[in-house]
């Protein structure tokens, strides 16, 4: 769908301060939105009704948004995040949406917190990376998958502490 987007600003607005050209920018779902209704003044852009998706969206003009599938493309500087020099950009395109997707939960609800215990249920691409943060957090993580042979990558490689197949 072309929503996990990492690449470099090739142009800058006016009013931009966190890029320069040359820069490594990361861009997630969203491109744009109103910004005074009530819902992005609560940080809830999601909900705008003038939100505008990085993919089949339509900007103000008429004209759509084809997101990572452009050769160019035009992002609010708040939806654009600034990568790092020496970020490896293929491991970090992931994180744009699988990776907010666990983290924002994890985060939301505390599990950051000490003595918590996360079970993860399946183990896509999501999962990896729930798995990936509640270790970071200090969590204790169960991999619950109805897949025997995941069990040496959920515990072995991403370091789950147990694993737990959900079917006999």
């Amino acid at each position: 769908m072309g929503h996990e987007i990492v690449g470099q600003v090739t142009s800058i607005g006016h009013n931009v301060t966190k890029f320069r050209v040359g820069d490594i920018a990361g861009v997630g779902c969203i491109i744009g939105s109103c910004g005074p209704c009530d819902n992005c003044k609560q940080d809830l852009e999601n909900y705008c009704p003038k939100m505008l998706w990085t993919f089949n969206g339509h900007h103000e003009d008429g004209t759509r948004a084809f997101g990572g599938y452009s050769d160019n493309m035009v992002v609010e500087e708040r939806y654009a995040i600034l990568i790092p020099n020496g970020f490896a950009l293929a491991g970090t395109a992931p994180l744009l949406c699988a990776g907010i997707t666990a983290y924002s939960p994890l985060k939301y609800f505390g599990l950051s917190k000490l003595d918590r215990h996360l079970g993860v249920a399946e183990f896509g691409g999501v999962g990896h990376m729930a798995v990936k943060f509640a270790k970071a957090f200090g969590a204790k993580v169960t991999v619950i998958s109805s897949s025997p042979s995941k069990k040496k990558e959920a515990v072995e490689r991403l370091g789950a502490d147990s694993f737990l197949v959900s079917h006999n």
